[in-house]
């Protein structure tokens, strides 16, 4: 097994954690525009857009994770610690799907067609209904501010290894690094 991820892993790694970012600070961008304003159908015009982007990258992500593998753990980690990681990076991958597919279905209950920075754009293909667009803006939110929390301690895990456990597991994604 490979001591580090391959360079297109951690590219992809990098840029999903920056979007997710991204699309979360959007969000709050969006509320400095009173309803109405150009500048806020802008801004979703942006979100929804990067959303879209995020989910391709996701699933090229998925992809290469299937293809090329992972480097194994240190074997210093307890069953349960190896345990608790896999359940984490399971929670973010569902999170990462969950979350763009959510996007896609609020903007389509809306009544609003997907467009992708103008590139294309894909109608909606359900009929418009506000109670099932609110109850999905409810979920994507959700979900949304799980993935923070569960990112935040992803980080904090990976911080614990490098400083504390001093072992390559944050190495392994660093860009220019090779792990072991």
């Amino acid at each position: 097994m490979n001591p580090a991820y391959a360079n297109s892993q951690k590219a992809i790694h990098w840029a999903v954690f920056l979007l997710v970012i991204g699309l979360y600070g959007l969000t709050y961008v969006a509320d400095v525009f009173p309803r109405g304003d150009p500048g806020r159908a802008v801004v979703w015009w942006l979100h929804i857009s990067f959303g879209l982007l995020l989910f391709m990258l996701v699933v090229l992500r998925v992809g290469l994770r299937l293809a090329l593998g992972t480097p194994g753990l240190p074997l210093e980690m307890s069953h349960l610690e190896r345990l608790l990681a896999k359940i984490a990076h399971v929670l973010l991958y569902a999170l990462l799907v969950a979350i763009p597919v959510l996007g896609i279905l609020l903007t389509w209950y809306r009544g609003d067609a997907l467009s992708f920075f103008g590139l294309f754009t894909i109608p909606a293909p359900v009929s418009a209904d506000r109670a099932t667009a609110g109850f999905i803006k409810e979920l994507h939110s959700l979900c949304a501010n799980l993935i923070l929390i569960l990112a935040g301690l992803h980080a904090v895990a990976a911080l614990w290894h490098h400083y504390v456990w001093k072992d390559d597991v944050l190495n392994r994604m660093l860009p220019g690094k090779s792990g072991a």
